[in-house]
């Protein structure tokens, strides 16, 4: 399996030749345009920063590797009050799982933690104001124990939006030799060690 990150909360999984891209984003301040390619397509929600399906040329596929569930969650800590529903996603192939939280607003309840524990990988917010910030993924990292955490929608330099939070916020939050930080875009996570991974942005 191969995971790639392409920029604020958008992402690649793939196995055996199939990729799906989870989230693509429209316009995000610092982000270039996305001209990506895959067999299928998953957005958390219809915000322009997470659902902008024509940046993706999807190929016709007859057969998907991947199991895909979800579960429902909420944008924000009101019960989807402010900014809506958020889902997540669950995919598993090879024996690995990996959950998409999306924009996710909120501590999971038991019932909603239930089928993510445990899992191989979390890609995870981080950056607050419009998802759980820093701290509040530490929380959910905490309940959920996935053997890797990935953060996203967080800025980076010019990137991304001004008024969320940076890796400099989360990354402090754990021990330094669980921090892994790549020289890469893309991992595997069968050969990646546990603990906060943080693939490098592909300029």
């Amino acid at each position: 399996m191969k995971i790639t990150w392409f920029g604020h909360a958008c992402f690649g999984v793939e196995s055996v030749g199939y990729r799906v891209v989870l989230d693509p984003y429209d316009v995000v301040k610092g982000y270039p345009p996305l001209h990506l390619t895959a067999d299928e397509v998953l957005c958390s929600h219809d915000h322009f920063d997470h659902n902008y399906r024509p940046a993706v040329s999807v190929r016709p596929s007859s057969y998907s590797p991947f199991t895909v569930d979800t579960v429902a969650a909420c944008h924000d800590d009101l019960g989807g009050a402010r900014r809506g529903p958020n889902t997540i996603h669950i995919l598993t192939a090879e024996g690995q799982t990996v959950v998409h939280l999306g924009d996710l607003g909120h501590q999971l309840s038991a019932e909603q933690a239930a089928p993510l524990l445990g899992c191989d990988v979390l890609l995870i917010p981080v950056g607050g104001f419009y998802t759980i910030d820093a701290a509040g993924a530490r929380m959910v990292i905490d309940a959920l124990q996935p053997r890797i955490a990935v953060p996203m929608h967080y800025r980076r330099g010019p990137c991304g939006f001004p008024e969320i939070g940076t890796l400099e916020d989360f990354l402090p939050l754990f021990p330094p030799e669980q921090v892994h930080r790549l020289a890469d875009s893309s991992f595997d996570p069968a050969e990646t060690p546990p603990g906060v991974v943080v693939p490098v942005y592909p300029l």
